[in-house]
């Protein structure tokens, strides 16, 4: 998954116009009753005493976006679970994705952990601890139903303009088989992009589009026209080093596994329990 923003972060739920990153309070726990200590349960080691601060990157439905003026979704209420165990809260900051492969906002102690559907990656890996894989993701090949394409390589043949996510293992796909993608700095950008012609196709990952073809009108107009297994599983993210958090998060995964609890959570923001993506091996 995910993009850029520049150097400019996207502001929410501020009351006044500033450059300042702002954090978003989400749907979460407790607050730590006043102790003012950085020391959670288990021994973590929180960058703000009462709340597990993650990084997270704006707009990404299902996983994270803003709702009736709070930042719910898949990813939200998962890491609610880890917060909810460590006795805090969990407070969300939006930052450009780049960040998340360099791992810039762990090492910088302004964020203890980052949440933004990543794809666990070799490369990544190299910057960043990731927790045990919580979803497997497929890409899709989004189409306007009029193109007449009817899969990837059909784009290719009908020299069709393709579209994706900057940054994101969708684009990366897509240029490993040679396309030249048109880039669009978020999830809602490639939408609108093919919504308004500028591409006739686009390569995403596929529960943003279930998300998409939601929408009656959304339905209406497009259509997945390929689906592409990338043996891709999404996982959160903490600084290297840090196993006290990265524990707690494989913890809060596994209970939430064993009591219903991640199926019940599934079906709310993805769609029909796959029991495939409730047990991914550990990459």
């Amino acid at each position: 998954m995910n993009t850029h923003l520049g150097r400019r972060t996207r502001i929410l739920a501020a009351t006044t116009a500033t450059a300042a990153l702002v954090l978003v309070a989400a749907c979460t726990s407790s607050d730590d009753g006043g102790s003012g200590s950085k020391t959670a349960a288990g021994g973590v080691e929180l960058v703000k005493a009462g709340q597990l601060t993650t990084c997270t990157h704006l707009p990404y439905p299902p996983f994270q976006s803003e709702i009736d003026g709070k930042v719910q979704g898949f990813d939200v209420a998962l890491i609610d679970l880890v917060a909810k165990d460590l006795g805090v809260r969990q407070e969300i900051l939006d930052t450009p994705f780049e960040n998340f492969k360099t791992g810039a906002f762990l090492n910088s102690g302004e964020c203890d952990l980052a949440a933004a559907g990543m794809t666990i990656t070799e490369e990544r890996k190299k910057n960043v601890d990731f927790s045990d894989p919580y979803f497997d993701a497929t890409q899709a090949v989004l189409v306007d139903k009029k193109s007449g394409i009817t899969s990837l390589a059909d784009v290719k043949t009908k020299g069709a303009k393709l579209g994706a996510q900057a940054q994101t293992t969708g684009e990366d796909y897509a240029k490993s088989q040679g396309f030249d993608p048109v880039s669009f700095e978020s999830s809602d950008a490639v939408l609108n992009g093919l919504r308004s012609g500028q591409v006739k196709a686009v390569v995403i990952d596929y529960p943003v589009v279930q998300g998409w073809l939601k929408d009656k009108a959304n339905a209406d107009a497009f259509e997945v026209a390929d689906n592409i297994n990338t043996g891709e599983q999404y996982g959160f993210t903490v600084k290297k080093g840090n196993t006290a958090l990265r524990a707690a998060i494989n913890k809060a995964l596994a209970d939430a596994k064993a009591d219903g609890t991640y199926k019940k959570l599934y079906e709310q923001w993805i769609g029909p329990y796959d029991q495939a993506a409730a047990s991914p091996a550990a990459s």
